[in-house]
């Protein structure tokens, strides 16, 4: 059985004071989110433009599709916990992914061709799949690769989160430019390749993980039941999966009723066990991961217009000169990679100084700045027929800077506060929120095209009407929860949180220099690093 705490005398030794084994997740995640935001830069325009769905429609569509991308992790994250392990749920879905993306090169005619439209399902299937069985577990294993009170663990995820964002750059770019310029087939065909690559680093290099997120128990993987392996009947499992996503995905009611039956069954299990299992501080941490899950269903609902709502509102009403409009959902993630640096430094800064806001702190902070950002459009959209262009770079800059305060955050938070066993079904709830926001974020987009209809400016004015009051909500529901951190903070117990190895990793930053970035025994850790 694969152990749990770093060996820091392994012979692979390490890699800017890191783990060889963070740069195979690094580059593996990089090519992944290639594919994934290549293709969701695209999914919107294939979908009014290609099937001619109307805008409503495609943005049900697109927001069921995010959703249940997100709903999956479940799945996933409990089947390599309690069986497969993260590194073998991680190939596998990499393996489906790959499989889901060539897919999507079959557009066919176009129009509501009922067999293409059916390829066409099958292809978001095996993406939804693959990506539950990657997406929690691949965050998993760089947590595993240090002690949970290393110092280096925020900046792991720092570089983890840059990879994402670099992928999501270049994929939203290139597939963009490719997709619209020459045709849907070669943008979702070099989607493909960039998750064929990622599987190949992964597999190539599993070495340098050192052991990490191998199966509990890999001898029950061996065993036959039914006359088949019992790892086999698990992968079985995921193509069951398939199946069920092909069906639920053009049934886009059927995944809101899933949403909201299957959420509260697995809020109401992880609040059972945190009651009845754990002692009062690891459930006091529960408690807090927890709300802080809940506060990011808003913050995802908002922010995901990108890639439906403000990715047509771009195309049709932004003065783009002749830039493809797909281009466009790269600046989110060229910010991230700009801004991350500054935002890991400032908050090792503030936190040496006793000034770091805490994690729910910048969850409050981070729906204000989403809120804003939409006003800002709002008041720019003001100034003539076609919006200035500045105003999309302003409104993603907003969006990125609340980003940066919550999707990193909230992601080594719940590595933090949950305990080893309960590691990926706590990562998986974290995703699951997300998708219950991917889900109302479809809601939101429908709204806004639901007069487009009617001709550009009654389309022009119902999406500003609506961005006015979605962002007006951020910064009231952002103030509140400001207010309340202190109380979400004191549930965290920080300043209890110990392992067998305290404060390791001092040694590989440089030696022991008081409070090291990521670690304040005052209190407050130092989360500097979603695109996942």
């Amino acid at each position: 059985m694969a152990t749990t705490t770093l060996d820091h005398g392994d012979s692979r030794g390490t890699f800017l004071g890191h783990p060889k084994g963070l740069f195979v997740l690094f580059f593996a995640e990089m090519w992944e989110r290639f594919s994934y935001y290549g293709m969701r830069a695209l999914l919107i325009f294939y979908l009014t433009q290609h099937w001619l769905f109307s805008d409503s429609q495609a943005g049900l569509i697109y927001g069921a599709y995010t959703a249940l991308v997100y709903i999956t992790p479940v799945l996933g994250g409990y089947l390599a916990d309690r069986y497969l392990g993260q590194r073998k749920a991680v190939t596998y879905g990499a393996v489906l992914l790959t499989f889901g993306h060539f897919l999507m090169g079959f557009e066919g005619d176009g129009g509501q061709d009922a067999a293409s439209l059916n390829i066409f399902w099958l292809a978001l299937a095996f993406i939804i799949v693959g990506s539950g069985f990657l997406k929690a577990n691949i965050s998993v294993i760089v947590g595993q690769l240090y002690p949970r009170t290393d110092v280096r663990r925020d900046g792991a995820y720092t570089i983890f989160y840059m990879g994402i964002n670099l992928g999501a750059a270049l994929g939203s770019l290139l597939c963009g430019y490719v997709g619209q310029t020459y045709g849907w087939a070669y943008g979702f065909g070099l989607a493909g390749i960039g998750m064929l690559l990622g599987l190949i680093v992964f597999v190539a290099f599993k070495g340098l993980l050192i052991g990490r997120g191998e199966a509990p128990d890999a001898e029950r993987l061996n065993r036959r039941v039914m006359g088949i392996k019992f790892e086999w009947l698990l992968y079985l499992v995921g193509i069951l999966a398939v199946g069920i996503c092909w069906w639920m995905v053009q049934n886009q009611a059927i995944v809101g009723t899933f949403l909201g039956v299957a959420g509260l069954i697995l809020v109401s299990y992880v609040l059972y066990s945190a009651v009845a299992k754990l002692d009062r501080e690891a459930r006091d941490r529960i408690f807090a991961a927890m709300f802080l899950i809940i506060g990011s269903i808003l913050f995802w609902a908002l922010f995901e217009q990108a890639g439906s709502s403000l990715n047509l509102y771009t195309d049709r009403y932004v003065d783009r000169a002749g830039v493809p409009a797909s281009m466009f959902q790269s600046i989110n993630a060229i910010y991230i990679v700009l801004l991350a640096p500054f935002f890991a430094a400032l908050w090792t800064w503030l936190g040496r100084r006793g000034l770091e806001p805490s994690a729910p702190a910048k969850f409050g902070l981070a729906l204000m700045q989403l809120g804003l950002g939409f006003l800002v459009l709002v008041w720019g959209a003001a100034t003539g027929d076609l919006t200035p262009v500045l105003f999309i770079f302003l409104i993603y800059l907003l969006h990125t800077t609340g980003e940066l305060c919550l999707s990193p955050v909230g992601l080594s938070a719940m590595n933090r506060l949950a305990p080893a066993h309960m590691a990926s079904l706590i990562m998986g709830t974290w995703f699951f929120a997300s998708a219950t926001g991917n889900f109302v974020a479809g809601l939101i987009a429908a709204a806004t095209g639901s007069e487009a209809a009617s001709g550009e400016g009654a389309g022009k004015e119902t999406v500003l009407a609506v961005y006015s009051q979605i962002g007006w909500i951020a910064i009231g529901v952002g103030v509140a929860v400001l207010v309340i951190s202190p109380l979400i903070k004191k549930l965290m117990h920080l300043d209890t949180l110990r392992d067998d190895e305290d404060l390791a990793g001092r040694a590989e930053m440089g030696g022991d220099r008081g409070q090291d970035a990521g670690m304040f025994p005052q209190g407050e850790t130092a989360p500097n690093t979603r695109k996942g």
